[in-house]
């Protein structure tokens, strides 16, 4: 069985711990509603991905794909969350666009997630 699974896991479970993290960091340094609001799609994403490796594992036609939109949905969010630390801790962004970006690549990692499923679900088993 392919390992790509499990890491896209293990970065999954990375991403809760620093979900976390930055929601500890957001209550106890002031780093206010826009540091909850990254913890929370941080924690909400690596919950996602965890099923989506889940799933990927199990499945054989569409797993690569499933993996491939995992790693791009996490990338996604971590930079939107990284985005929102960054401002609500330093006021500085990383680089202009940054949480668009990252917002967008979420939603589209989200659409293409759908798209698997319904190529898997039209093929013959």
């Amino acid at each position: 069985m392919n390992r790509s699974p499990f890491i896209l896991a293990g970065v999954a479970a990375l991403m809760g711990a620093a979900g976390g993290a930055l929601a500890a960091a957001g209550v106890h340094a002031n780093g206010g509603e826009l540091a909850l609001r990254g913890a929370e799609f941080l924690i909400l994403h690596a919950c996602a991905a965890l099923a989506i490796a889940a799933f990927a594992g199990l499945a054989s036609a569409p797993g690569r794909a499933l993996v491939i939109v995992g790693f791009v949905m996490e990338a996604g969010a971590t930079l939107f969350a990284a985005e929102l630390a960054m401002r609500a801790f330093t006021g500085e962004r990383i680089f202009p666009f940054a949480a668009p970006i990252g917002g967008t690549t979420m939603i589209l990692s989200w659409l293409a997630l759908a798209v698997v499923f319904a190529v898997a679900a039209t093929r013959k088993p």
